[in-house]
């Protein structure tokens, strides 16, 4: 099976899991113990939250205090969505490392797991396209827009999942390789974010 076709549904069910409640306080039930089965779910589940995180705080009546509190628990989204991307390159890692690497071997712009966190990011657009594509209450031409944009979003999944699966068929018989980064993000370290060291003082 390819790797794109275990990702689809695992995506889509967190994304209707989170929907049967949508709320951003529903605690995740991930039907996986453990896994990269587990780890797709979760991911799709932070990225689904996250979504709606950005939702609320668009809102332009939301009280201050309650948007810094919420751009706190964004922040947090975005710092664990990080780490899961790691991790899940981690298992890519493990999985071909003992992968005879072509002498012109060559290295790909972003790691597998940046490439399926932008198919996470890719079901969730279909999904509220579709929700607007659907909407009763919505005028003709709003349909017709948001029906062409699903279907673009929809071409761009299909060629996204066909990239993502040779690349890893690639790196699998050793004609690219990967070499993961790690995001250093800076702001959220409290060695090297000035205002958070400076308050050590």
């Amino acid at each position: 099976m390819e790797f794109t076709a275990l990702c689809q549904p695992i995506f889509e069910a967190a994304i209707n899991d989170y929907h049967k409640t949508d709320c951003v306080d529903t605690p995740i039930q991930n039907p996986y113990a453990s896994g990269i089965e587990h780890d797709l779910y979760l991911k799709a589940w932070i990225d689904t939250v996250q979504w709606h995180f950005e939702d609320i705080i668009r809102d332009p009546d939301i009280e201050p205090a309650a948007a810094l509190v919420l751009k706190r628990r964004i922040d947090k989204s975005n710092q664990d969505r990080t780490d899961l991307v790691e991790r899940i390159d981690s298992y890519f890692l493990t999985r071909f490392k003992d992968v005879q690497v072509h002498a012109d071997a060559t290295i790909n712009t972003e790691s597998p797991a940046w490439a399926i966190d932008r198919l996470s990011i890719l079901a969730l657009k279909i999904y509220h396209m579709k929700e607007q594509a659907e909407r009763q209450d919505a005028a003709p031409d709003h349909i017709a827009r948001c029906k062409a944009k699903l279907n673009v979003l929809l071409e761009q999944q299909k060629d996204l999942s066909v990239a993502i699966d040779t690349l890893l068929e690639d790196i699998e018989n050793g004609r690219k390789y990967m070499k993961v980064y790690k995001q250093m993000k800076m702001y959220n370290d409290t060695e090297t974010n000035p205002v958070l060291y400076g308050k050590k003082k």
